[in-house]
């Protein structure tokens, strides 16, 4: 095997916002958007067989 990407960052941006519906229900929006890191990786392996490890950085 032969090491084609390593990278540090964030792959997916994500966020929840809780709306507080006219009835006094409440109802949970979830938006999930890709970073420019996502899109290297997915050049990077385009048509490969690949591992894919991932490990979680803490901050």
């Amino acid at each position: 095997m032969r090491k084609t990407f390593e990278r540090e960052g964030v792959f997916v941006k994500y966020w929840e916002k809780v709306v507080k519906l006219e009835n006094g229900q409440t109802l949970r929006h979830r938006s999930e958007e890709p970073t420019e890191l996502w899109w290297e990786l997915k050049e990077a392996v385009k048509g490969k067989k690949v591992k894919i490890v991932v490990y979680e950085v803490e901050e």
